[in-house]
């Protein structure tokens, strides 16, 4: 590649410059080349020194956009997660709610909608209240006061709304239906928006959560575990036949899965009137 000057031939672009007065081109930091170009051209305040001296003084500053991942990168990558949680999921043995359903996983027999079927389950339940609050032991008959044994409520609040309800024991106090009212069952199955329920009448009932308020009960003292064996001899209880502590559970702010609550964080939040 070449160049022609006007009063001369044609020149090589990569030649070396020529010398002045005999000397090579010097450079010094004396006149930084940086800071005069940007006082001289890039700044227009009325004080460019103290613009370049509080701006890019110092500074490293990128003069090209940074590196991005595409999006056709982003979105394999994505989906090859999604591959290797389906994966280990298949591995573990878990089937998503799609096949659930298909199966009939949740889906009850007219025969096994007993109440008394459950009564095992409910009675898991009180074990689990029981470790998961660390309930006291129950004194002997006629001595201690209930009151005494009362455990913190603002400790259990915390660990109720993250607990499982499956085996509970739930009453409908408050609904805008109000043939739901007063209705009560054991939980044997909670989704995000209902609780599924048997009640003592052997019927199998779809509770909402939306606008409903519920009342469940859990022990005073703890509960021994469930013998593993049967014993016709003792009737079958539940938490309402012991001291217990009842709550009131507003479902309106409590229209999430099981799984998603042990992990959320609950705000507080005012409750609206039904």
């Amino acid at each position: 590649m070449s160049y022609r000057a006007a009063d001369s031939a044609p020149k090589d672009v990569y030649s070396e410059l020529p010398l002045i007065n005999n000397e090579r081109l010097r450079f010094d930091g004396s006149t930084p080349f940086i800071p005069n170009y940007v006082k001289r051209s890039v700044t227009r305040s009325t004080d460019p020194a103290q613009a370049y001296a509080s701006r890019v003084e110092g500074r490293q500053i990128l003069l090209d956009n940074p590196a991005r991942e595409s999006k056709a990168k982003k979105a394999r990558e994505e989906q090859r997660a999604r591959r290797t949680s389906e994966r280990a999921r298949r591995a573990a043995g878990v089937i998503s709610k799609t096949e659930g359903n298909q199966k009939g996983v949740w889906r009850l027999q007219k025969g096994e909608t007993k109440y008394h079927l459950f009564l095992p389950l409910h009675s898991l339940w009180l074990g689990y209240m029981s470790e998961l609050l660390s309930l006291s032991a129950q004194p002997a008959t006629g001595s201690g006061d209930p009151a005494a044994s009362m455990p913190g409520v603002a400790g259990m609040h915390s660990k109720l709304i993250k607990a499982d309800f499956h085996g509970a024991v739930v009453t409908v106090r408050q609904s805008k239906n109000p043939c739901l009212v007063g209705l009560s069952g054991i939980v044997v199955h909670e989704t995000e928006n209902a609780f599924k329920v048997i009640t003592q009448k052997d019927q199998l009932k779809l509770i909402p959560k939306q606008n409903s308020v519920f009342m469940f009960a859990v022990p005073l003292y703890s509960m021994p575990s469930p013998s593993p064996l049967p014993q016709p001899s003792s009737p079958p209880r539940t938490v309402l036949d012991v001291p217990h502590i009842e709550f009131e559970l507003y479902a309106n702010h409590f229209c999430f899965r099981a799984a998603e609550r042990a992990g959320r964080k609950f705000k507080h939040k005012e409750t609206m009137e039904l």
